[in-house]
């Protein structure tokens, strides 16, 4: 059981206002040879490894961990989520609730500035909201607005930005009518997705958020440099609301994809923070250095149900029991991470207090001849002599290369197919997912709010999350159902029955669920990395 998500969704569920991866010489800079440790001259200055250069620092486009770790750093929306994962007030300093659920008035602070100084306004929140729900902005985030009157017909192409209801009612406060009661709803809206934008900056300059020097945002840190694929820094906000409570002076983030990398970097003093490279697993994971928290969220694959061989149900289902999601995570990972035999993650609690996960049960499990006959049966069904040629994509990281190179393995071991495999940088490889230019790929999901409809939403026909061409009119109506029932029982029923259609048909499958395991030096502290969110830095010290 995961206390933490137990705790968030009663307080969601009982109360409305209780509510998808560089530079190897990145970071260097202050190391020192020969493996000693070394000690920045300022002890305020946080040293992180992000991954990758962020997707975009555009609100509704970096929708992906990348992005949201600096995000959310350098922006904050009306609400953010505390350091007990729960949202609270943060932009708005008053949240009040129509007695139905349904109508938000949000009361945004006097003293909330822009990084530039500028006031932050109710126009501020209308404009980046419905800039998000905007068909010309694209947003992979759009769907997040549907529980927004008129969101969805906006995003559609079926309404217009006048019907969204969101209005900014006068220059401090902001009303919001929702489609139907939702009581996480303060918790979705703490995603950057939600996030404000300037207007007037964003009217002046339509790339404002492409570079350090243009950027403008209101939360705890200001980016004052950028150079891209490489490194960023950020400095304390002076100008946020609540500066006092923020201790660092600045974070430095490098942009390294290589856990071993990483590893070496931390290791000489040169990051405050690690993941640990699976091959020293054994041996780091005793370190006192050592964290392991909750994650909510998922590694999963892929098809492409509109390339050959994967319009067939059957191949589909072969090439998922024929992976060892047991042996990935025992062998290849090795942070003790859960297979996943479903999508949604454990944690989440339905009406009755029973897991999610639990309840579904288990939907996918590996059988190897099970798998094999699965194959003989889809390759008949086609009229194969021979099953078309198979690629493997995945974005460029170690770890992904091991999963891929384990999963080519096992289909030769198990099913005596030869898989290819191809790996491309993030931005490329997400690209191409998302116009579903890859037959066969590797994916992730991390939950953007509390509630296992965030999970389950990605499938839906026109989810620009699917990514797999795959449709099924029932598990749309489900998913509808959900979003639109107010008995939780029920709710959850819909959702149990949705998930189970998702594995009779397989257009994905799942390898295991996250957690977030890294090492972290003795010396800093308050950093919090949210179970289901981001990374927060706004409460870190480092001595």
């Amino acid at each position: 059981m995961k206390k933490w998500l137990t705790v968030l969704l009663g307080i969601l569920l009982v109360a409305v206002l209780a509510a998808c991866t560089a530079d190897e010489n990145a970071g260097e800079e202050g190391g020192s040879e020969d493996g000693e440790e070394s000690t920045s001259e300022d002890s305020s200055v946080l040293r992180m490894n992000n991954g990758a250069e962020p997707t975009s620092l555009d609100p509704p486009i970096g929708f992906d961990a990348a992005s949201w770790n600096v995000l959310n750093n350098l922006m904050e929306g009306m609400t953010r989520l505390s350091q007990e994962h729960e949202p609270e007030e943060a932009t708005a300093e008053n949240i009040e609730v129509s007695e139905d659920g349904t109508e938000y008035t949000f009361t945004i602070r006097e003293d909330a500035k822009w990084s530039n100084g500028d006031d932050v306004t109710a126009e501020d929140f209308e404009f980046a909201w419905k800039r998000l729900l905007d068909p010309e902005t694209a947003s992979a985030a759009a769907f997040l607005g549907y529980f927004i009157e008129g969101g969805e017909d906006f995003n559609n192409g079926e309404g217009s930005a006048d019907e969204v209801m969101v209005e900014a009612v006068n220059d401090k406060e902001l009303h919001v009518t929702l489609t139907a009661p939702t009581n996480y709803f303060l918790n979705i809206i703490s995603n950057p997705a939600f996030f404000p934008i300037n207007k007037e900056v964003a009217e002046d300059n339509e790339e404002w958020f492409t570079e350090a020097e243009s950027f403008v945002g209101n939360g705890p840190f200001s980016l004052t440099e950028w150079e891209h694929d490489n490194e960023m820094v950020l400095e304390k906000n002076e100008e946020y609301w609540d500066a006092e409570t923020v201790q660092l002076e600045e974070v430095h983030f490098a942009m390294v994809d290589d856990s071993n990398t990483e590893y070496q970097l931390y290791d000489s003093g040169d990051l405050d923070n690690s993941e640990i490279p699976s091959d020293l697993a054994d041996e780091l994971l005793e370190s006192d250095e050592v964290t392991i928290e909750d994650q909510a969220g998922t590694q999963f694959y892929r098809f492409n149900v509109e390339e050959e061989p994967f319009q067939n149900e059957k191949i589909r289902k072969a090439f998922a029991l024929a992976v060892n999601q047991e042996d990935i995570v025992s062998y290849v990972t090795k942070m003790g991470e859960e297979p996943a035999r479903g999508f949604v993650s454990p944690g989440f609690k339905d009406a009755n207090g029973n897991d999610f996960r639990e309840e579904s049960g288990a939907l996918v499990q590996y059988d190897a001849e099970e798998a094999k006959q699965l194959l003989e049966e889809g390759m008949e069904e086609e009229g194969y002599d021979e099953l078309p040629e198979v690629t493997l994509s995945y974005n460029t990281d170690d770890t992904n290369k091991s999963i891929a190179e384990t999963m080519q393995e096992m289909y030769s071991k198990n099913l005596g197919v030869d898989v290819t495999l191809e790996n491309t940088e993030w931005n490329v490889f997400l690209e191409d997912q998302k116009a579903l230019e890859h037959q066969f790929s590797r994916s992730s999901f991390l939950a953007d709010y509390a509630d296992p409809i965030n999970f389950l939403e990605s499938f839906t026909t026109d989810s620009s999350m699917n990514r797999t061409g795959w449709a099924n009119e029932e598990y749309d109506n489900l998913i509808a159902q959900a979003k639109e029932e107010t008995d939780e029982e029920q709710r959850f029923q819909h959702m149990y029955e949705a998930e189970q259609i998702l594995f009779e048909e397989m257009p994905i499958f799942p390898i295991h669920f996250y957690n977030q395991v890294f090492l972290q030096k003795d010396n800093v502290d308050g950093i919090v990395r949210h179970p289901v969110g981001y990374l927060e830095l706004k409460w870190a010290t480092k001595e």
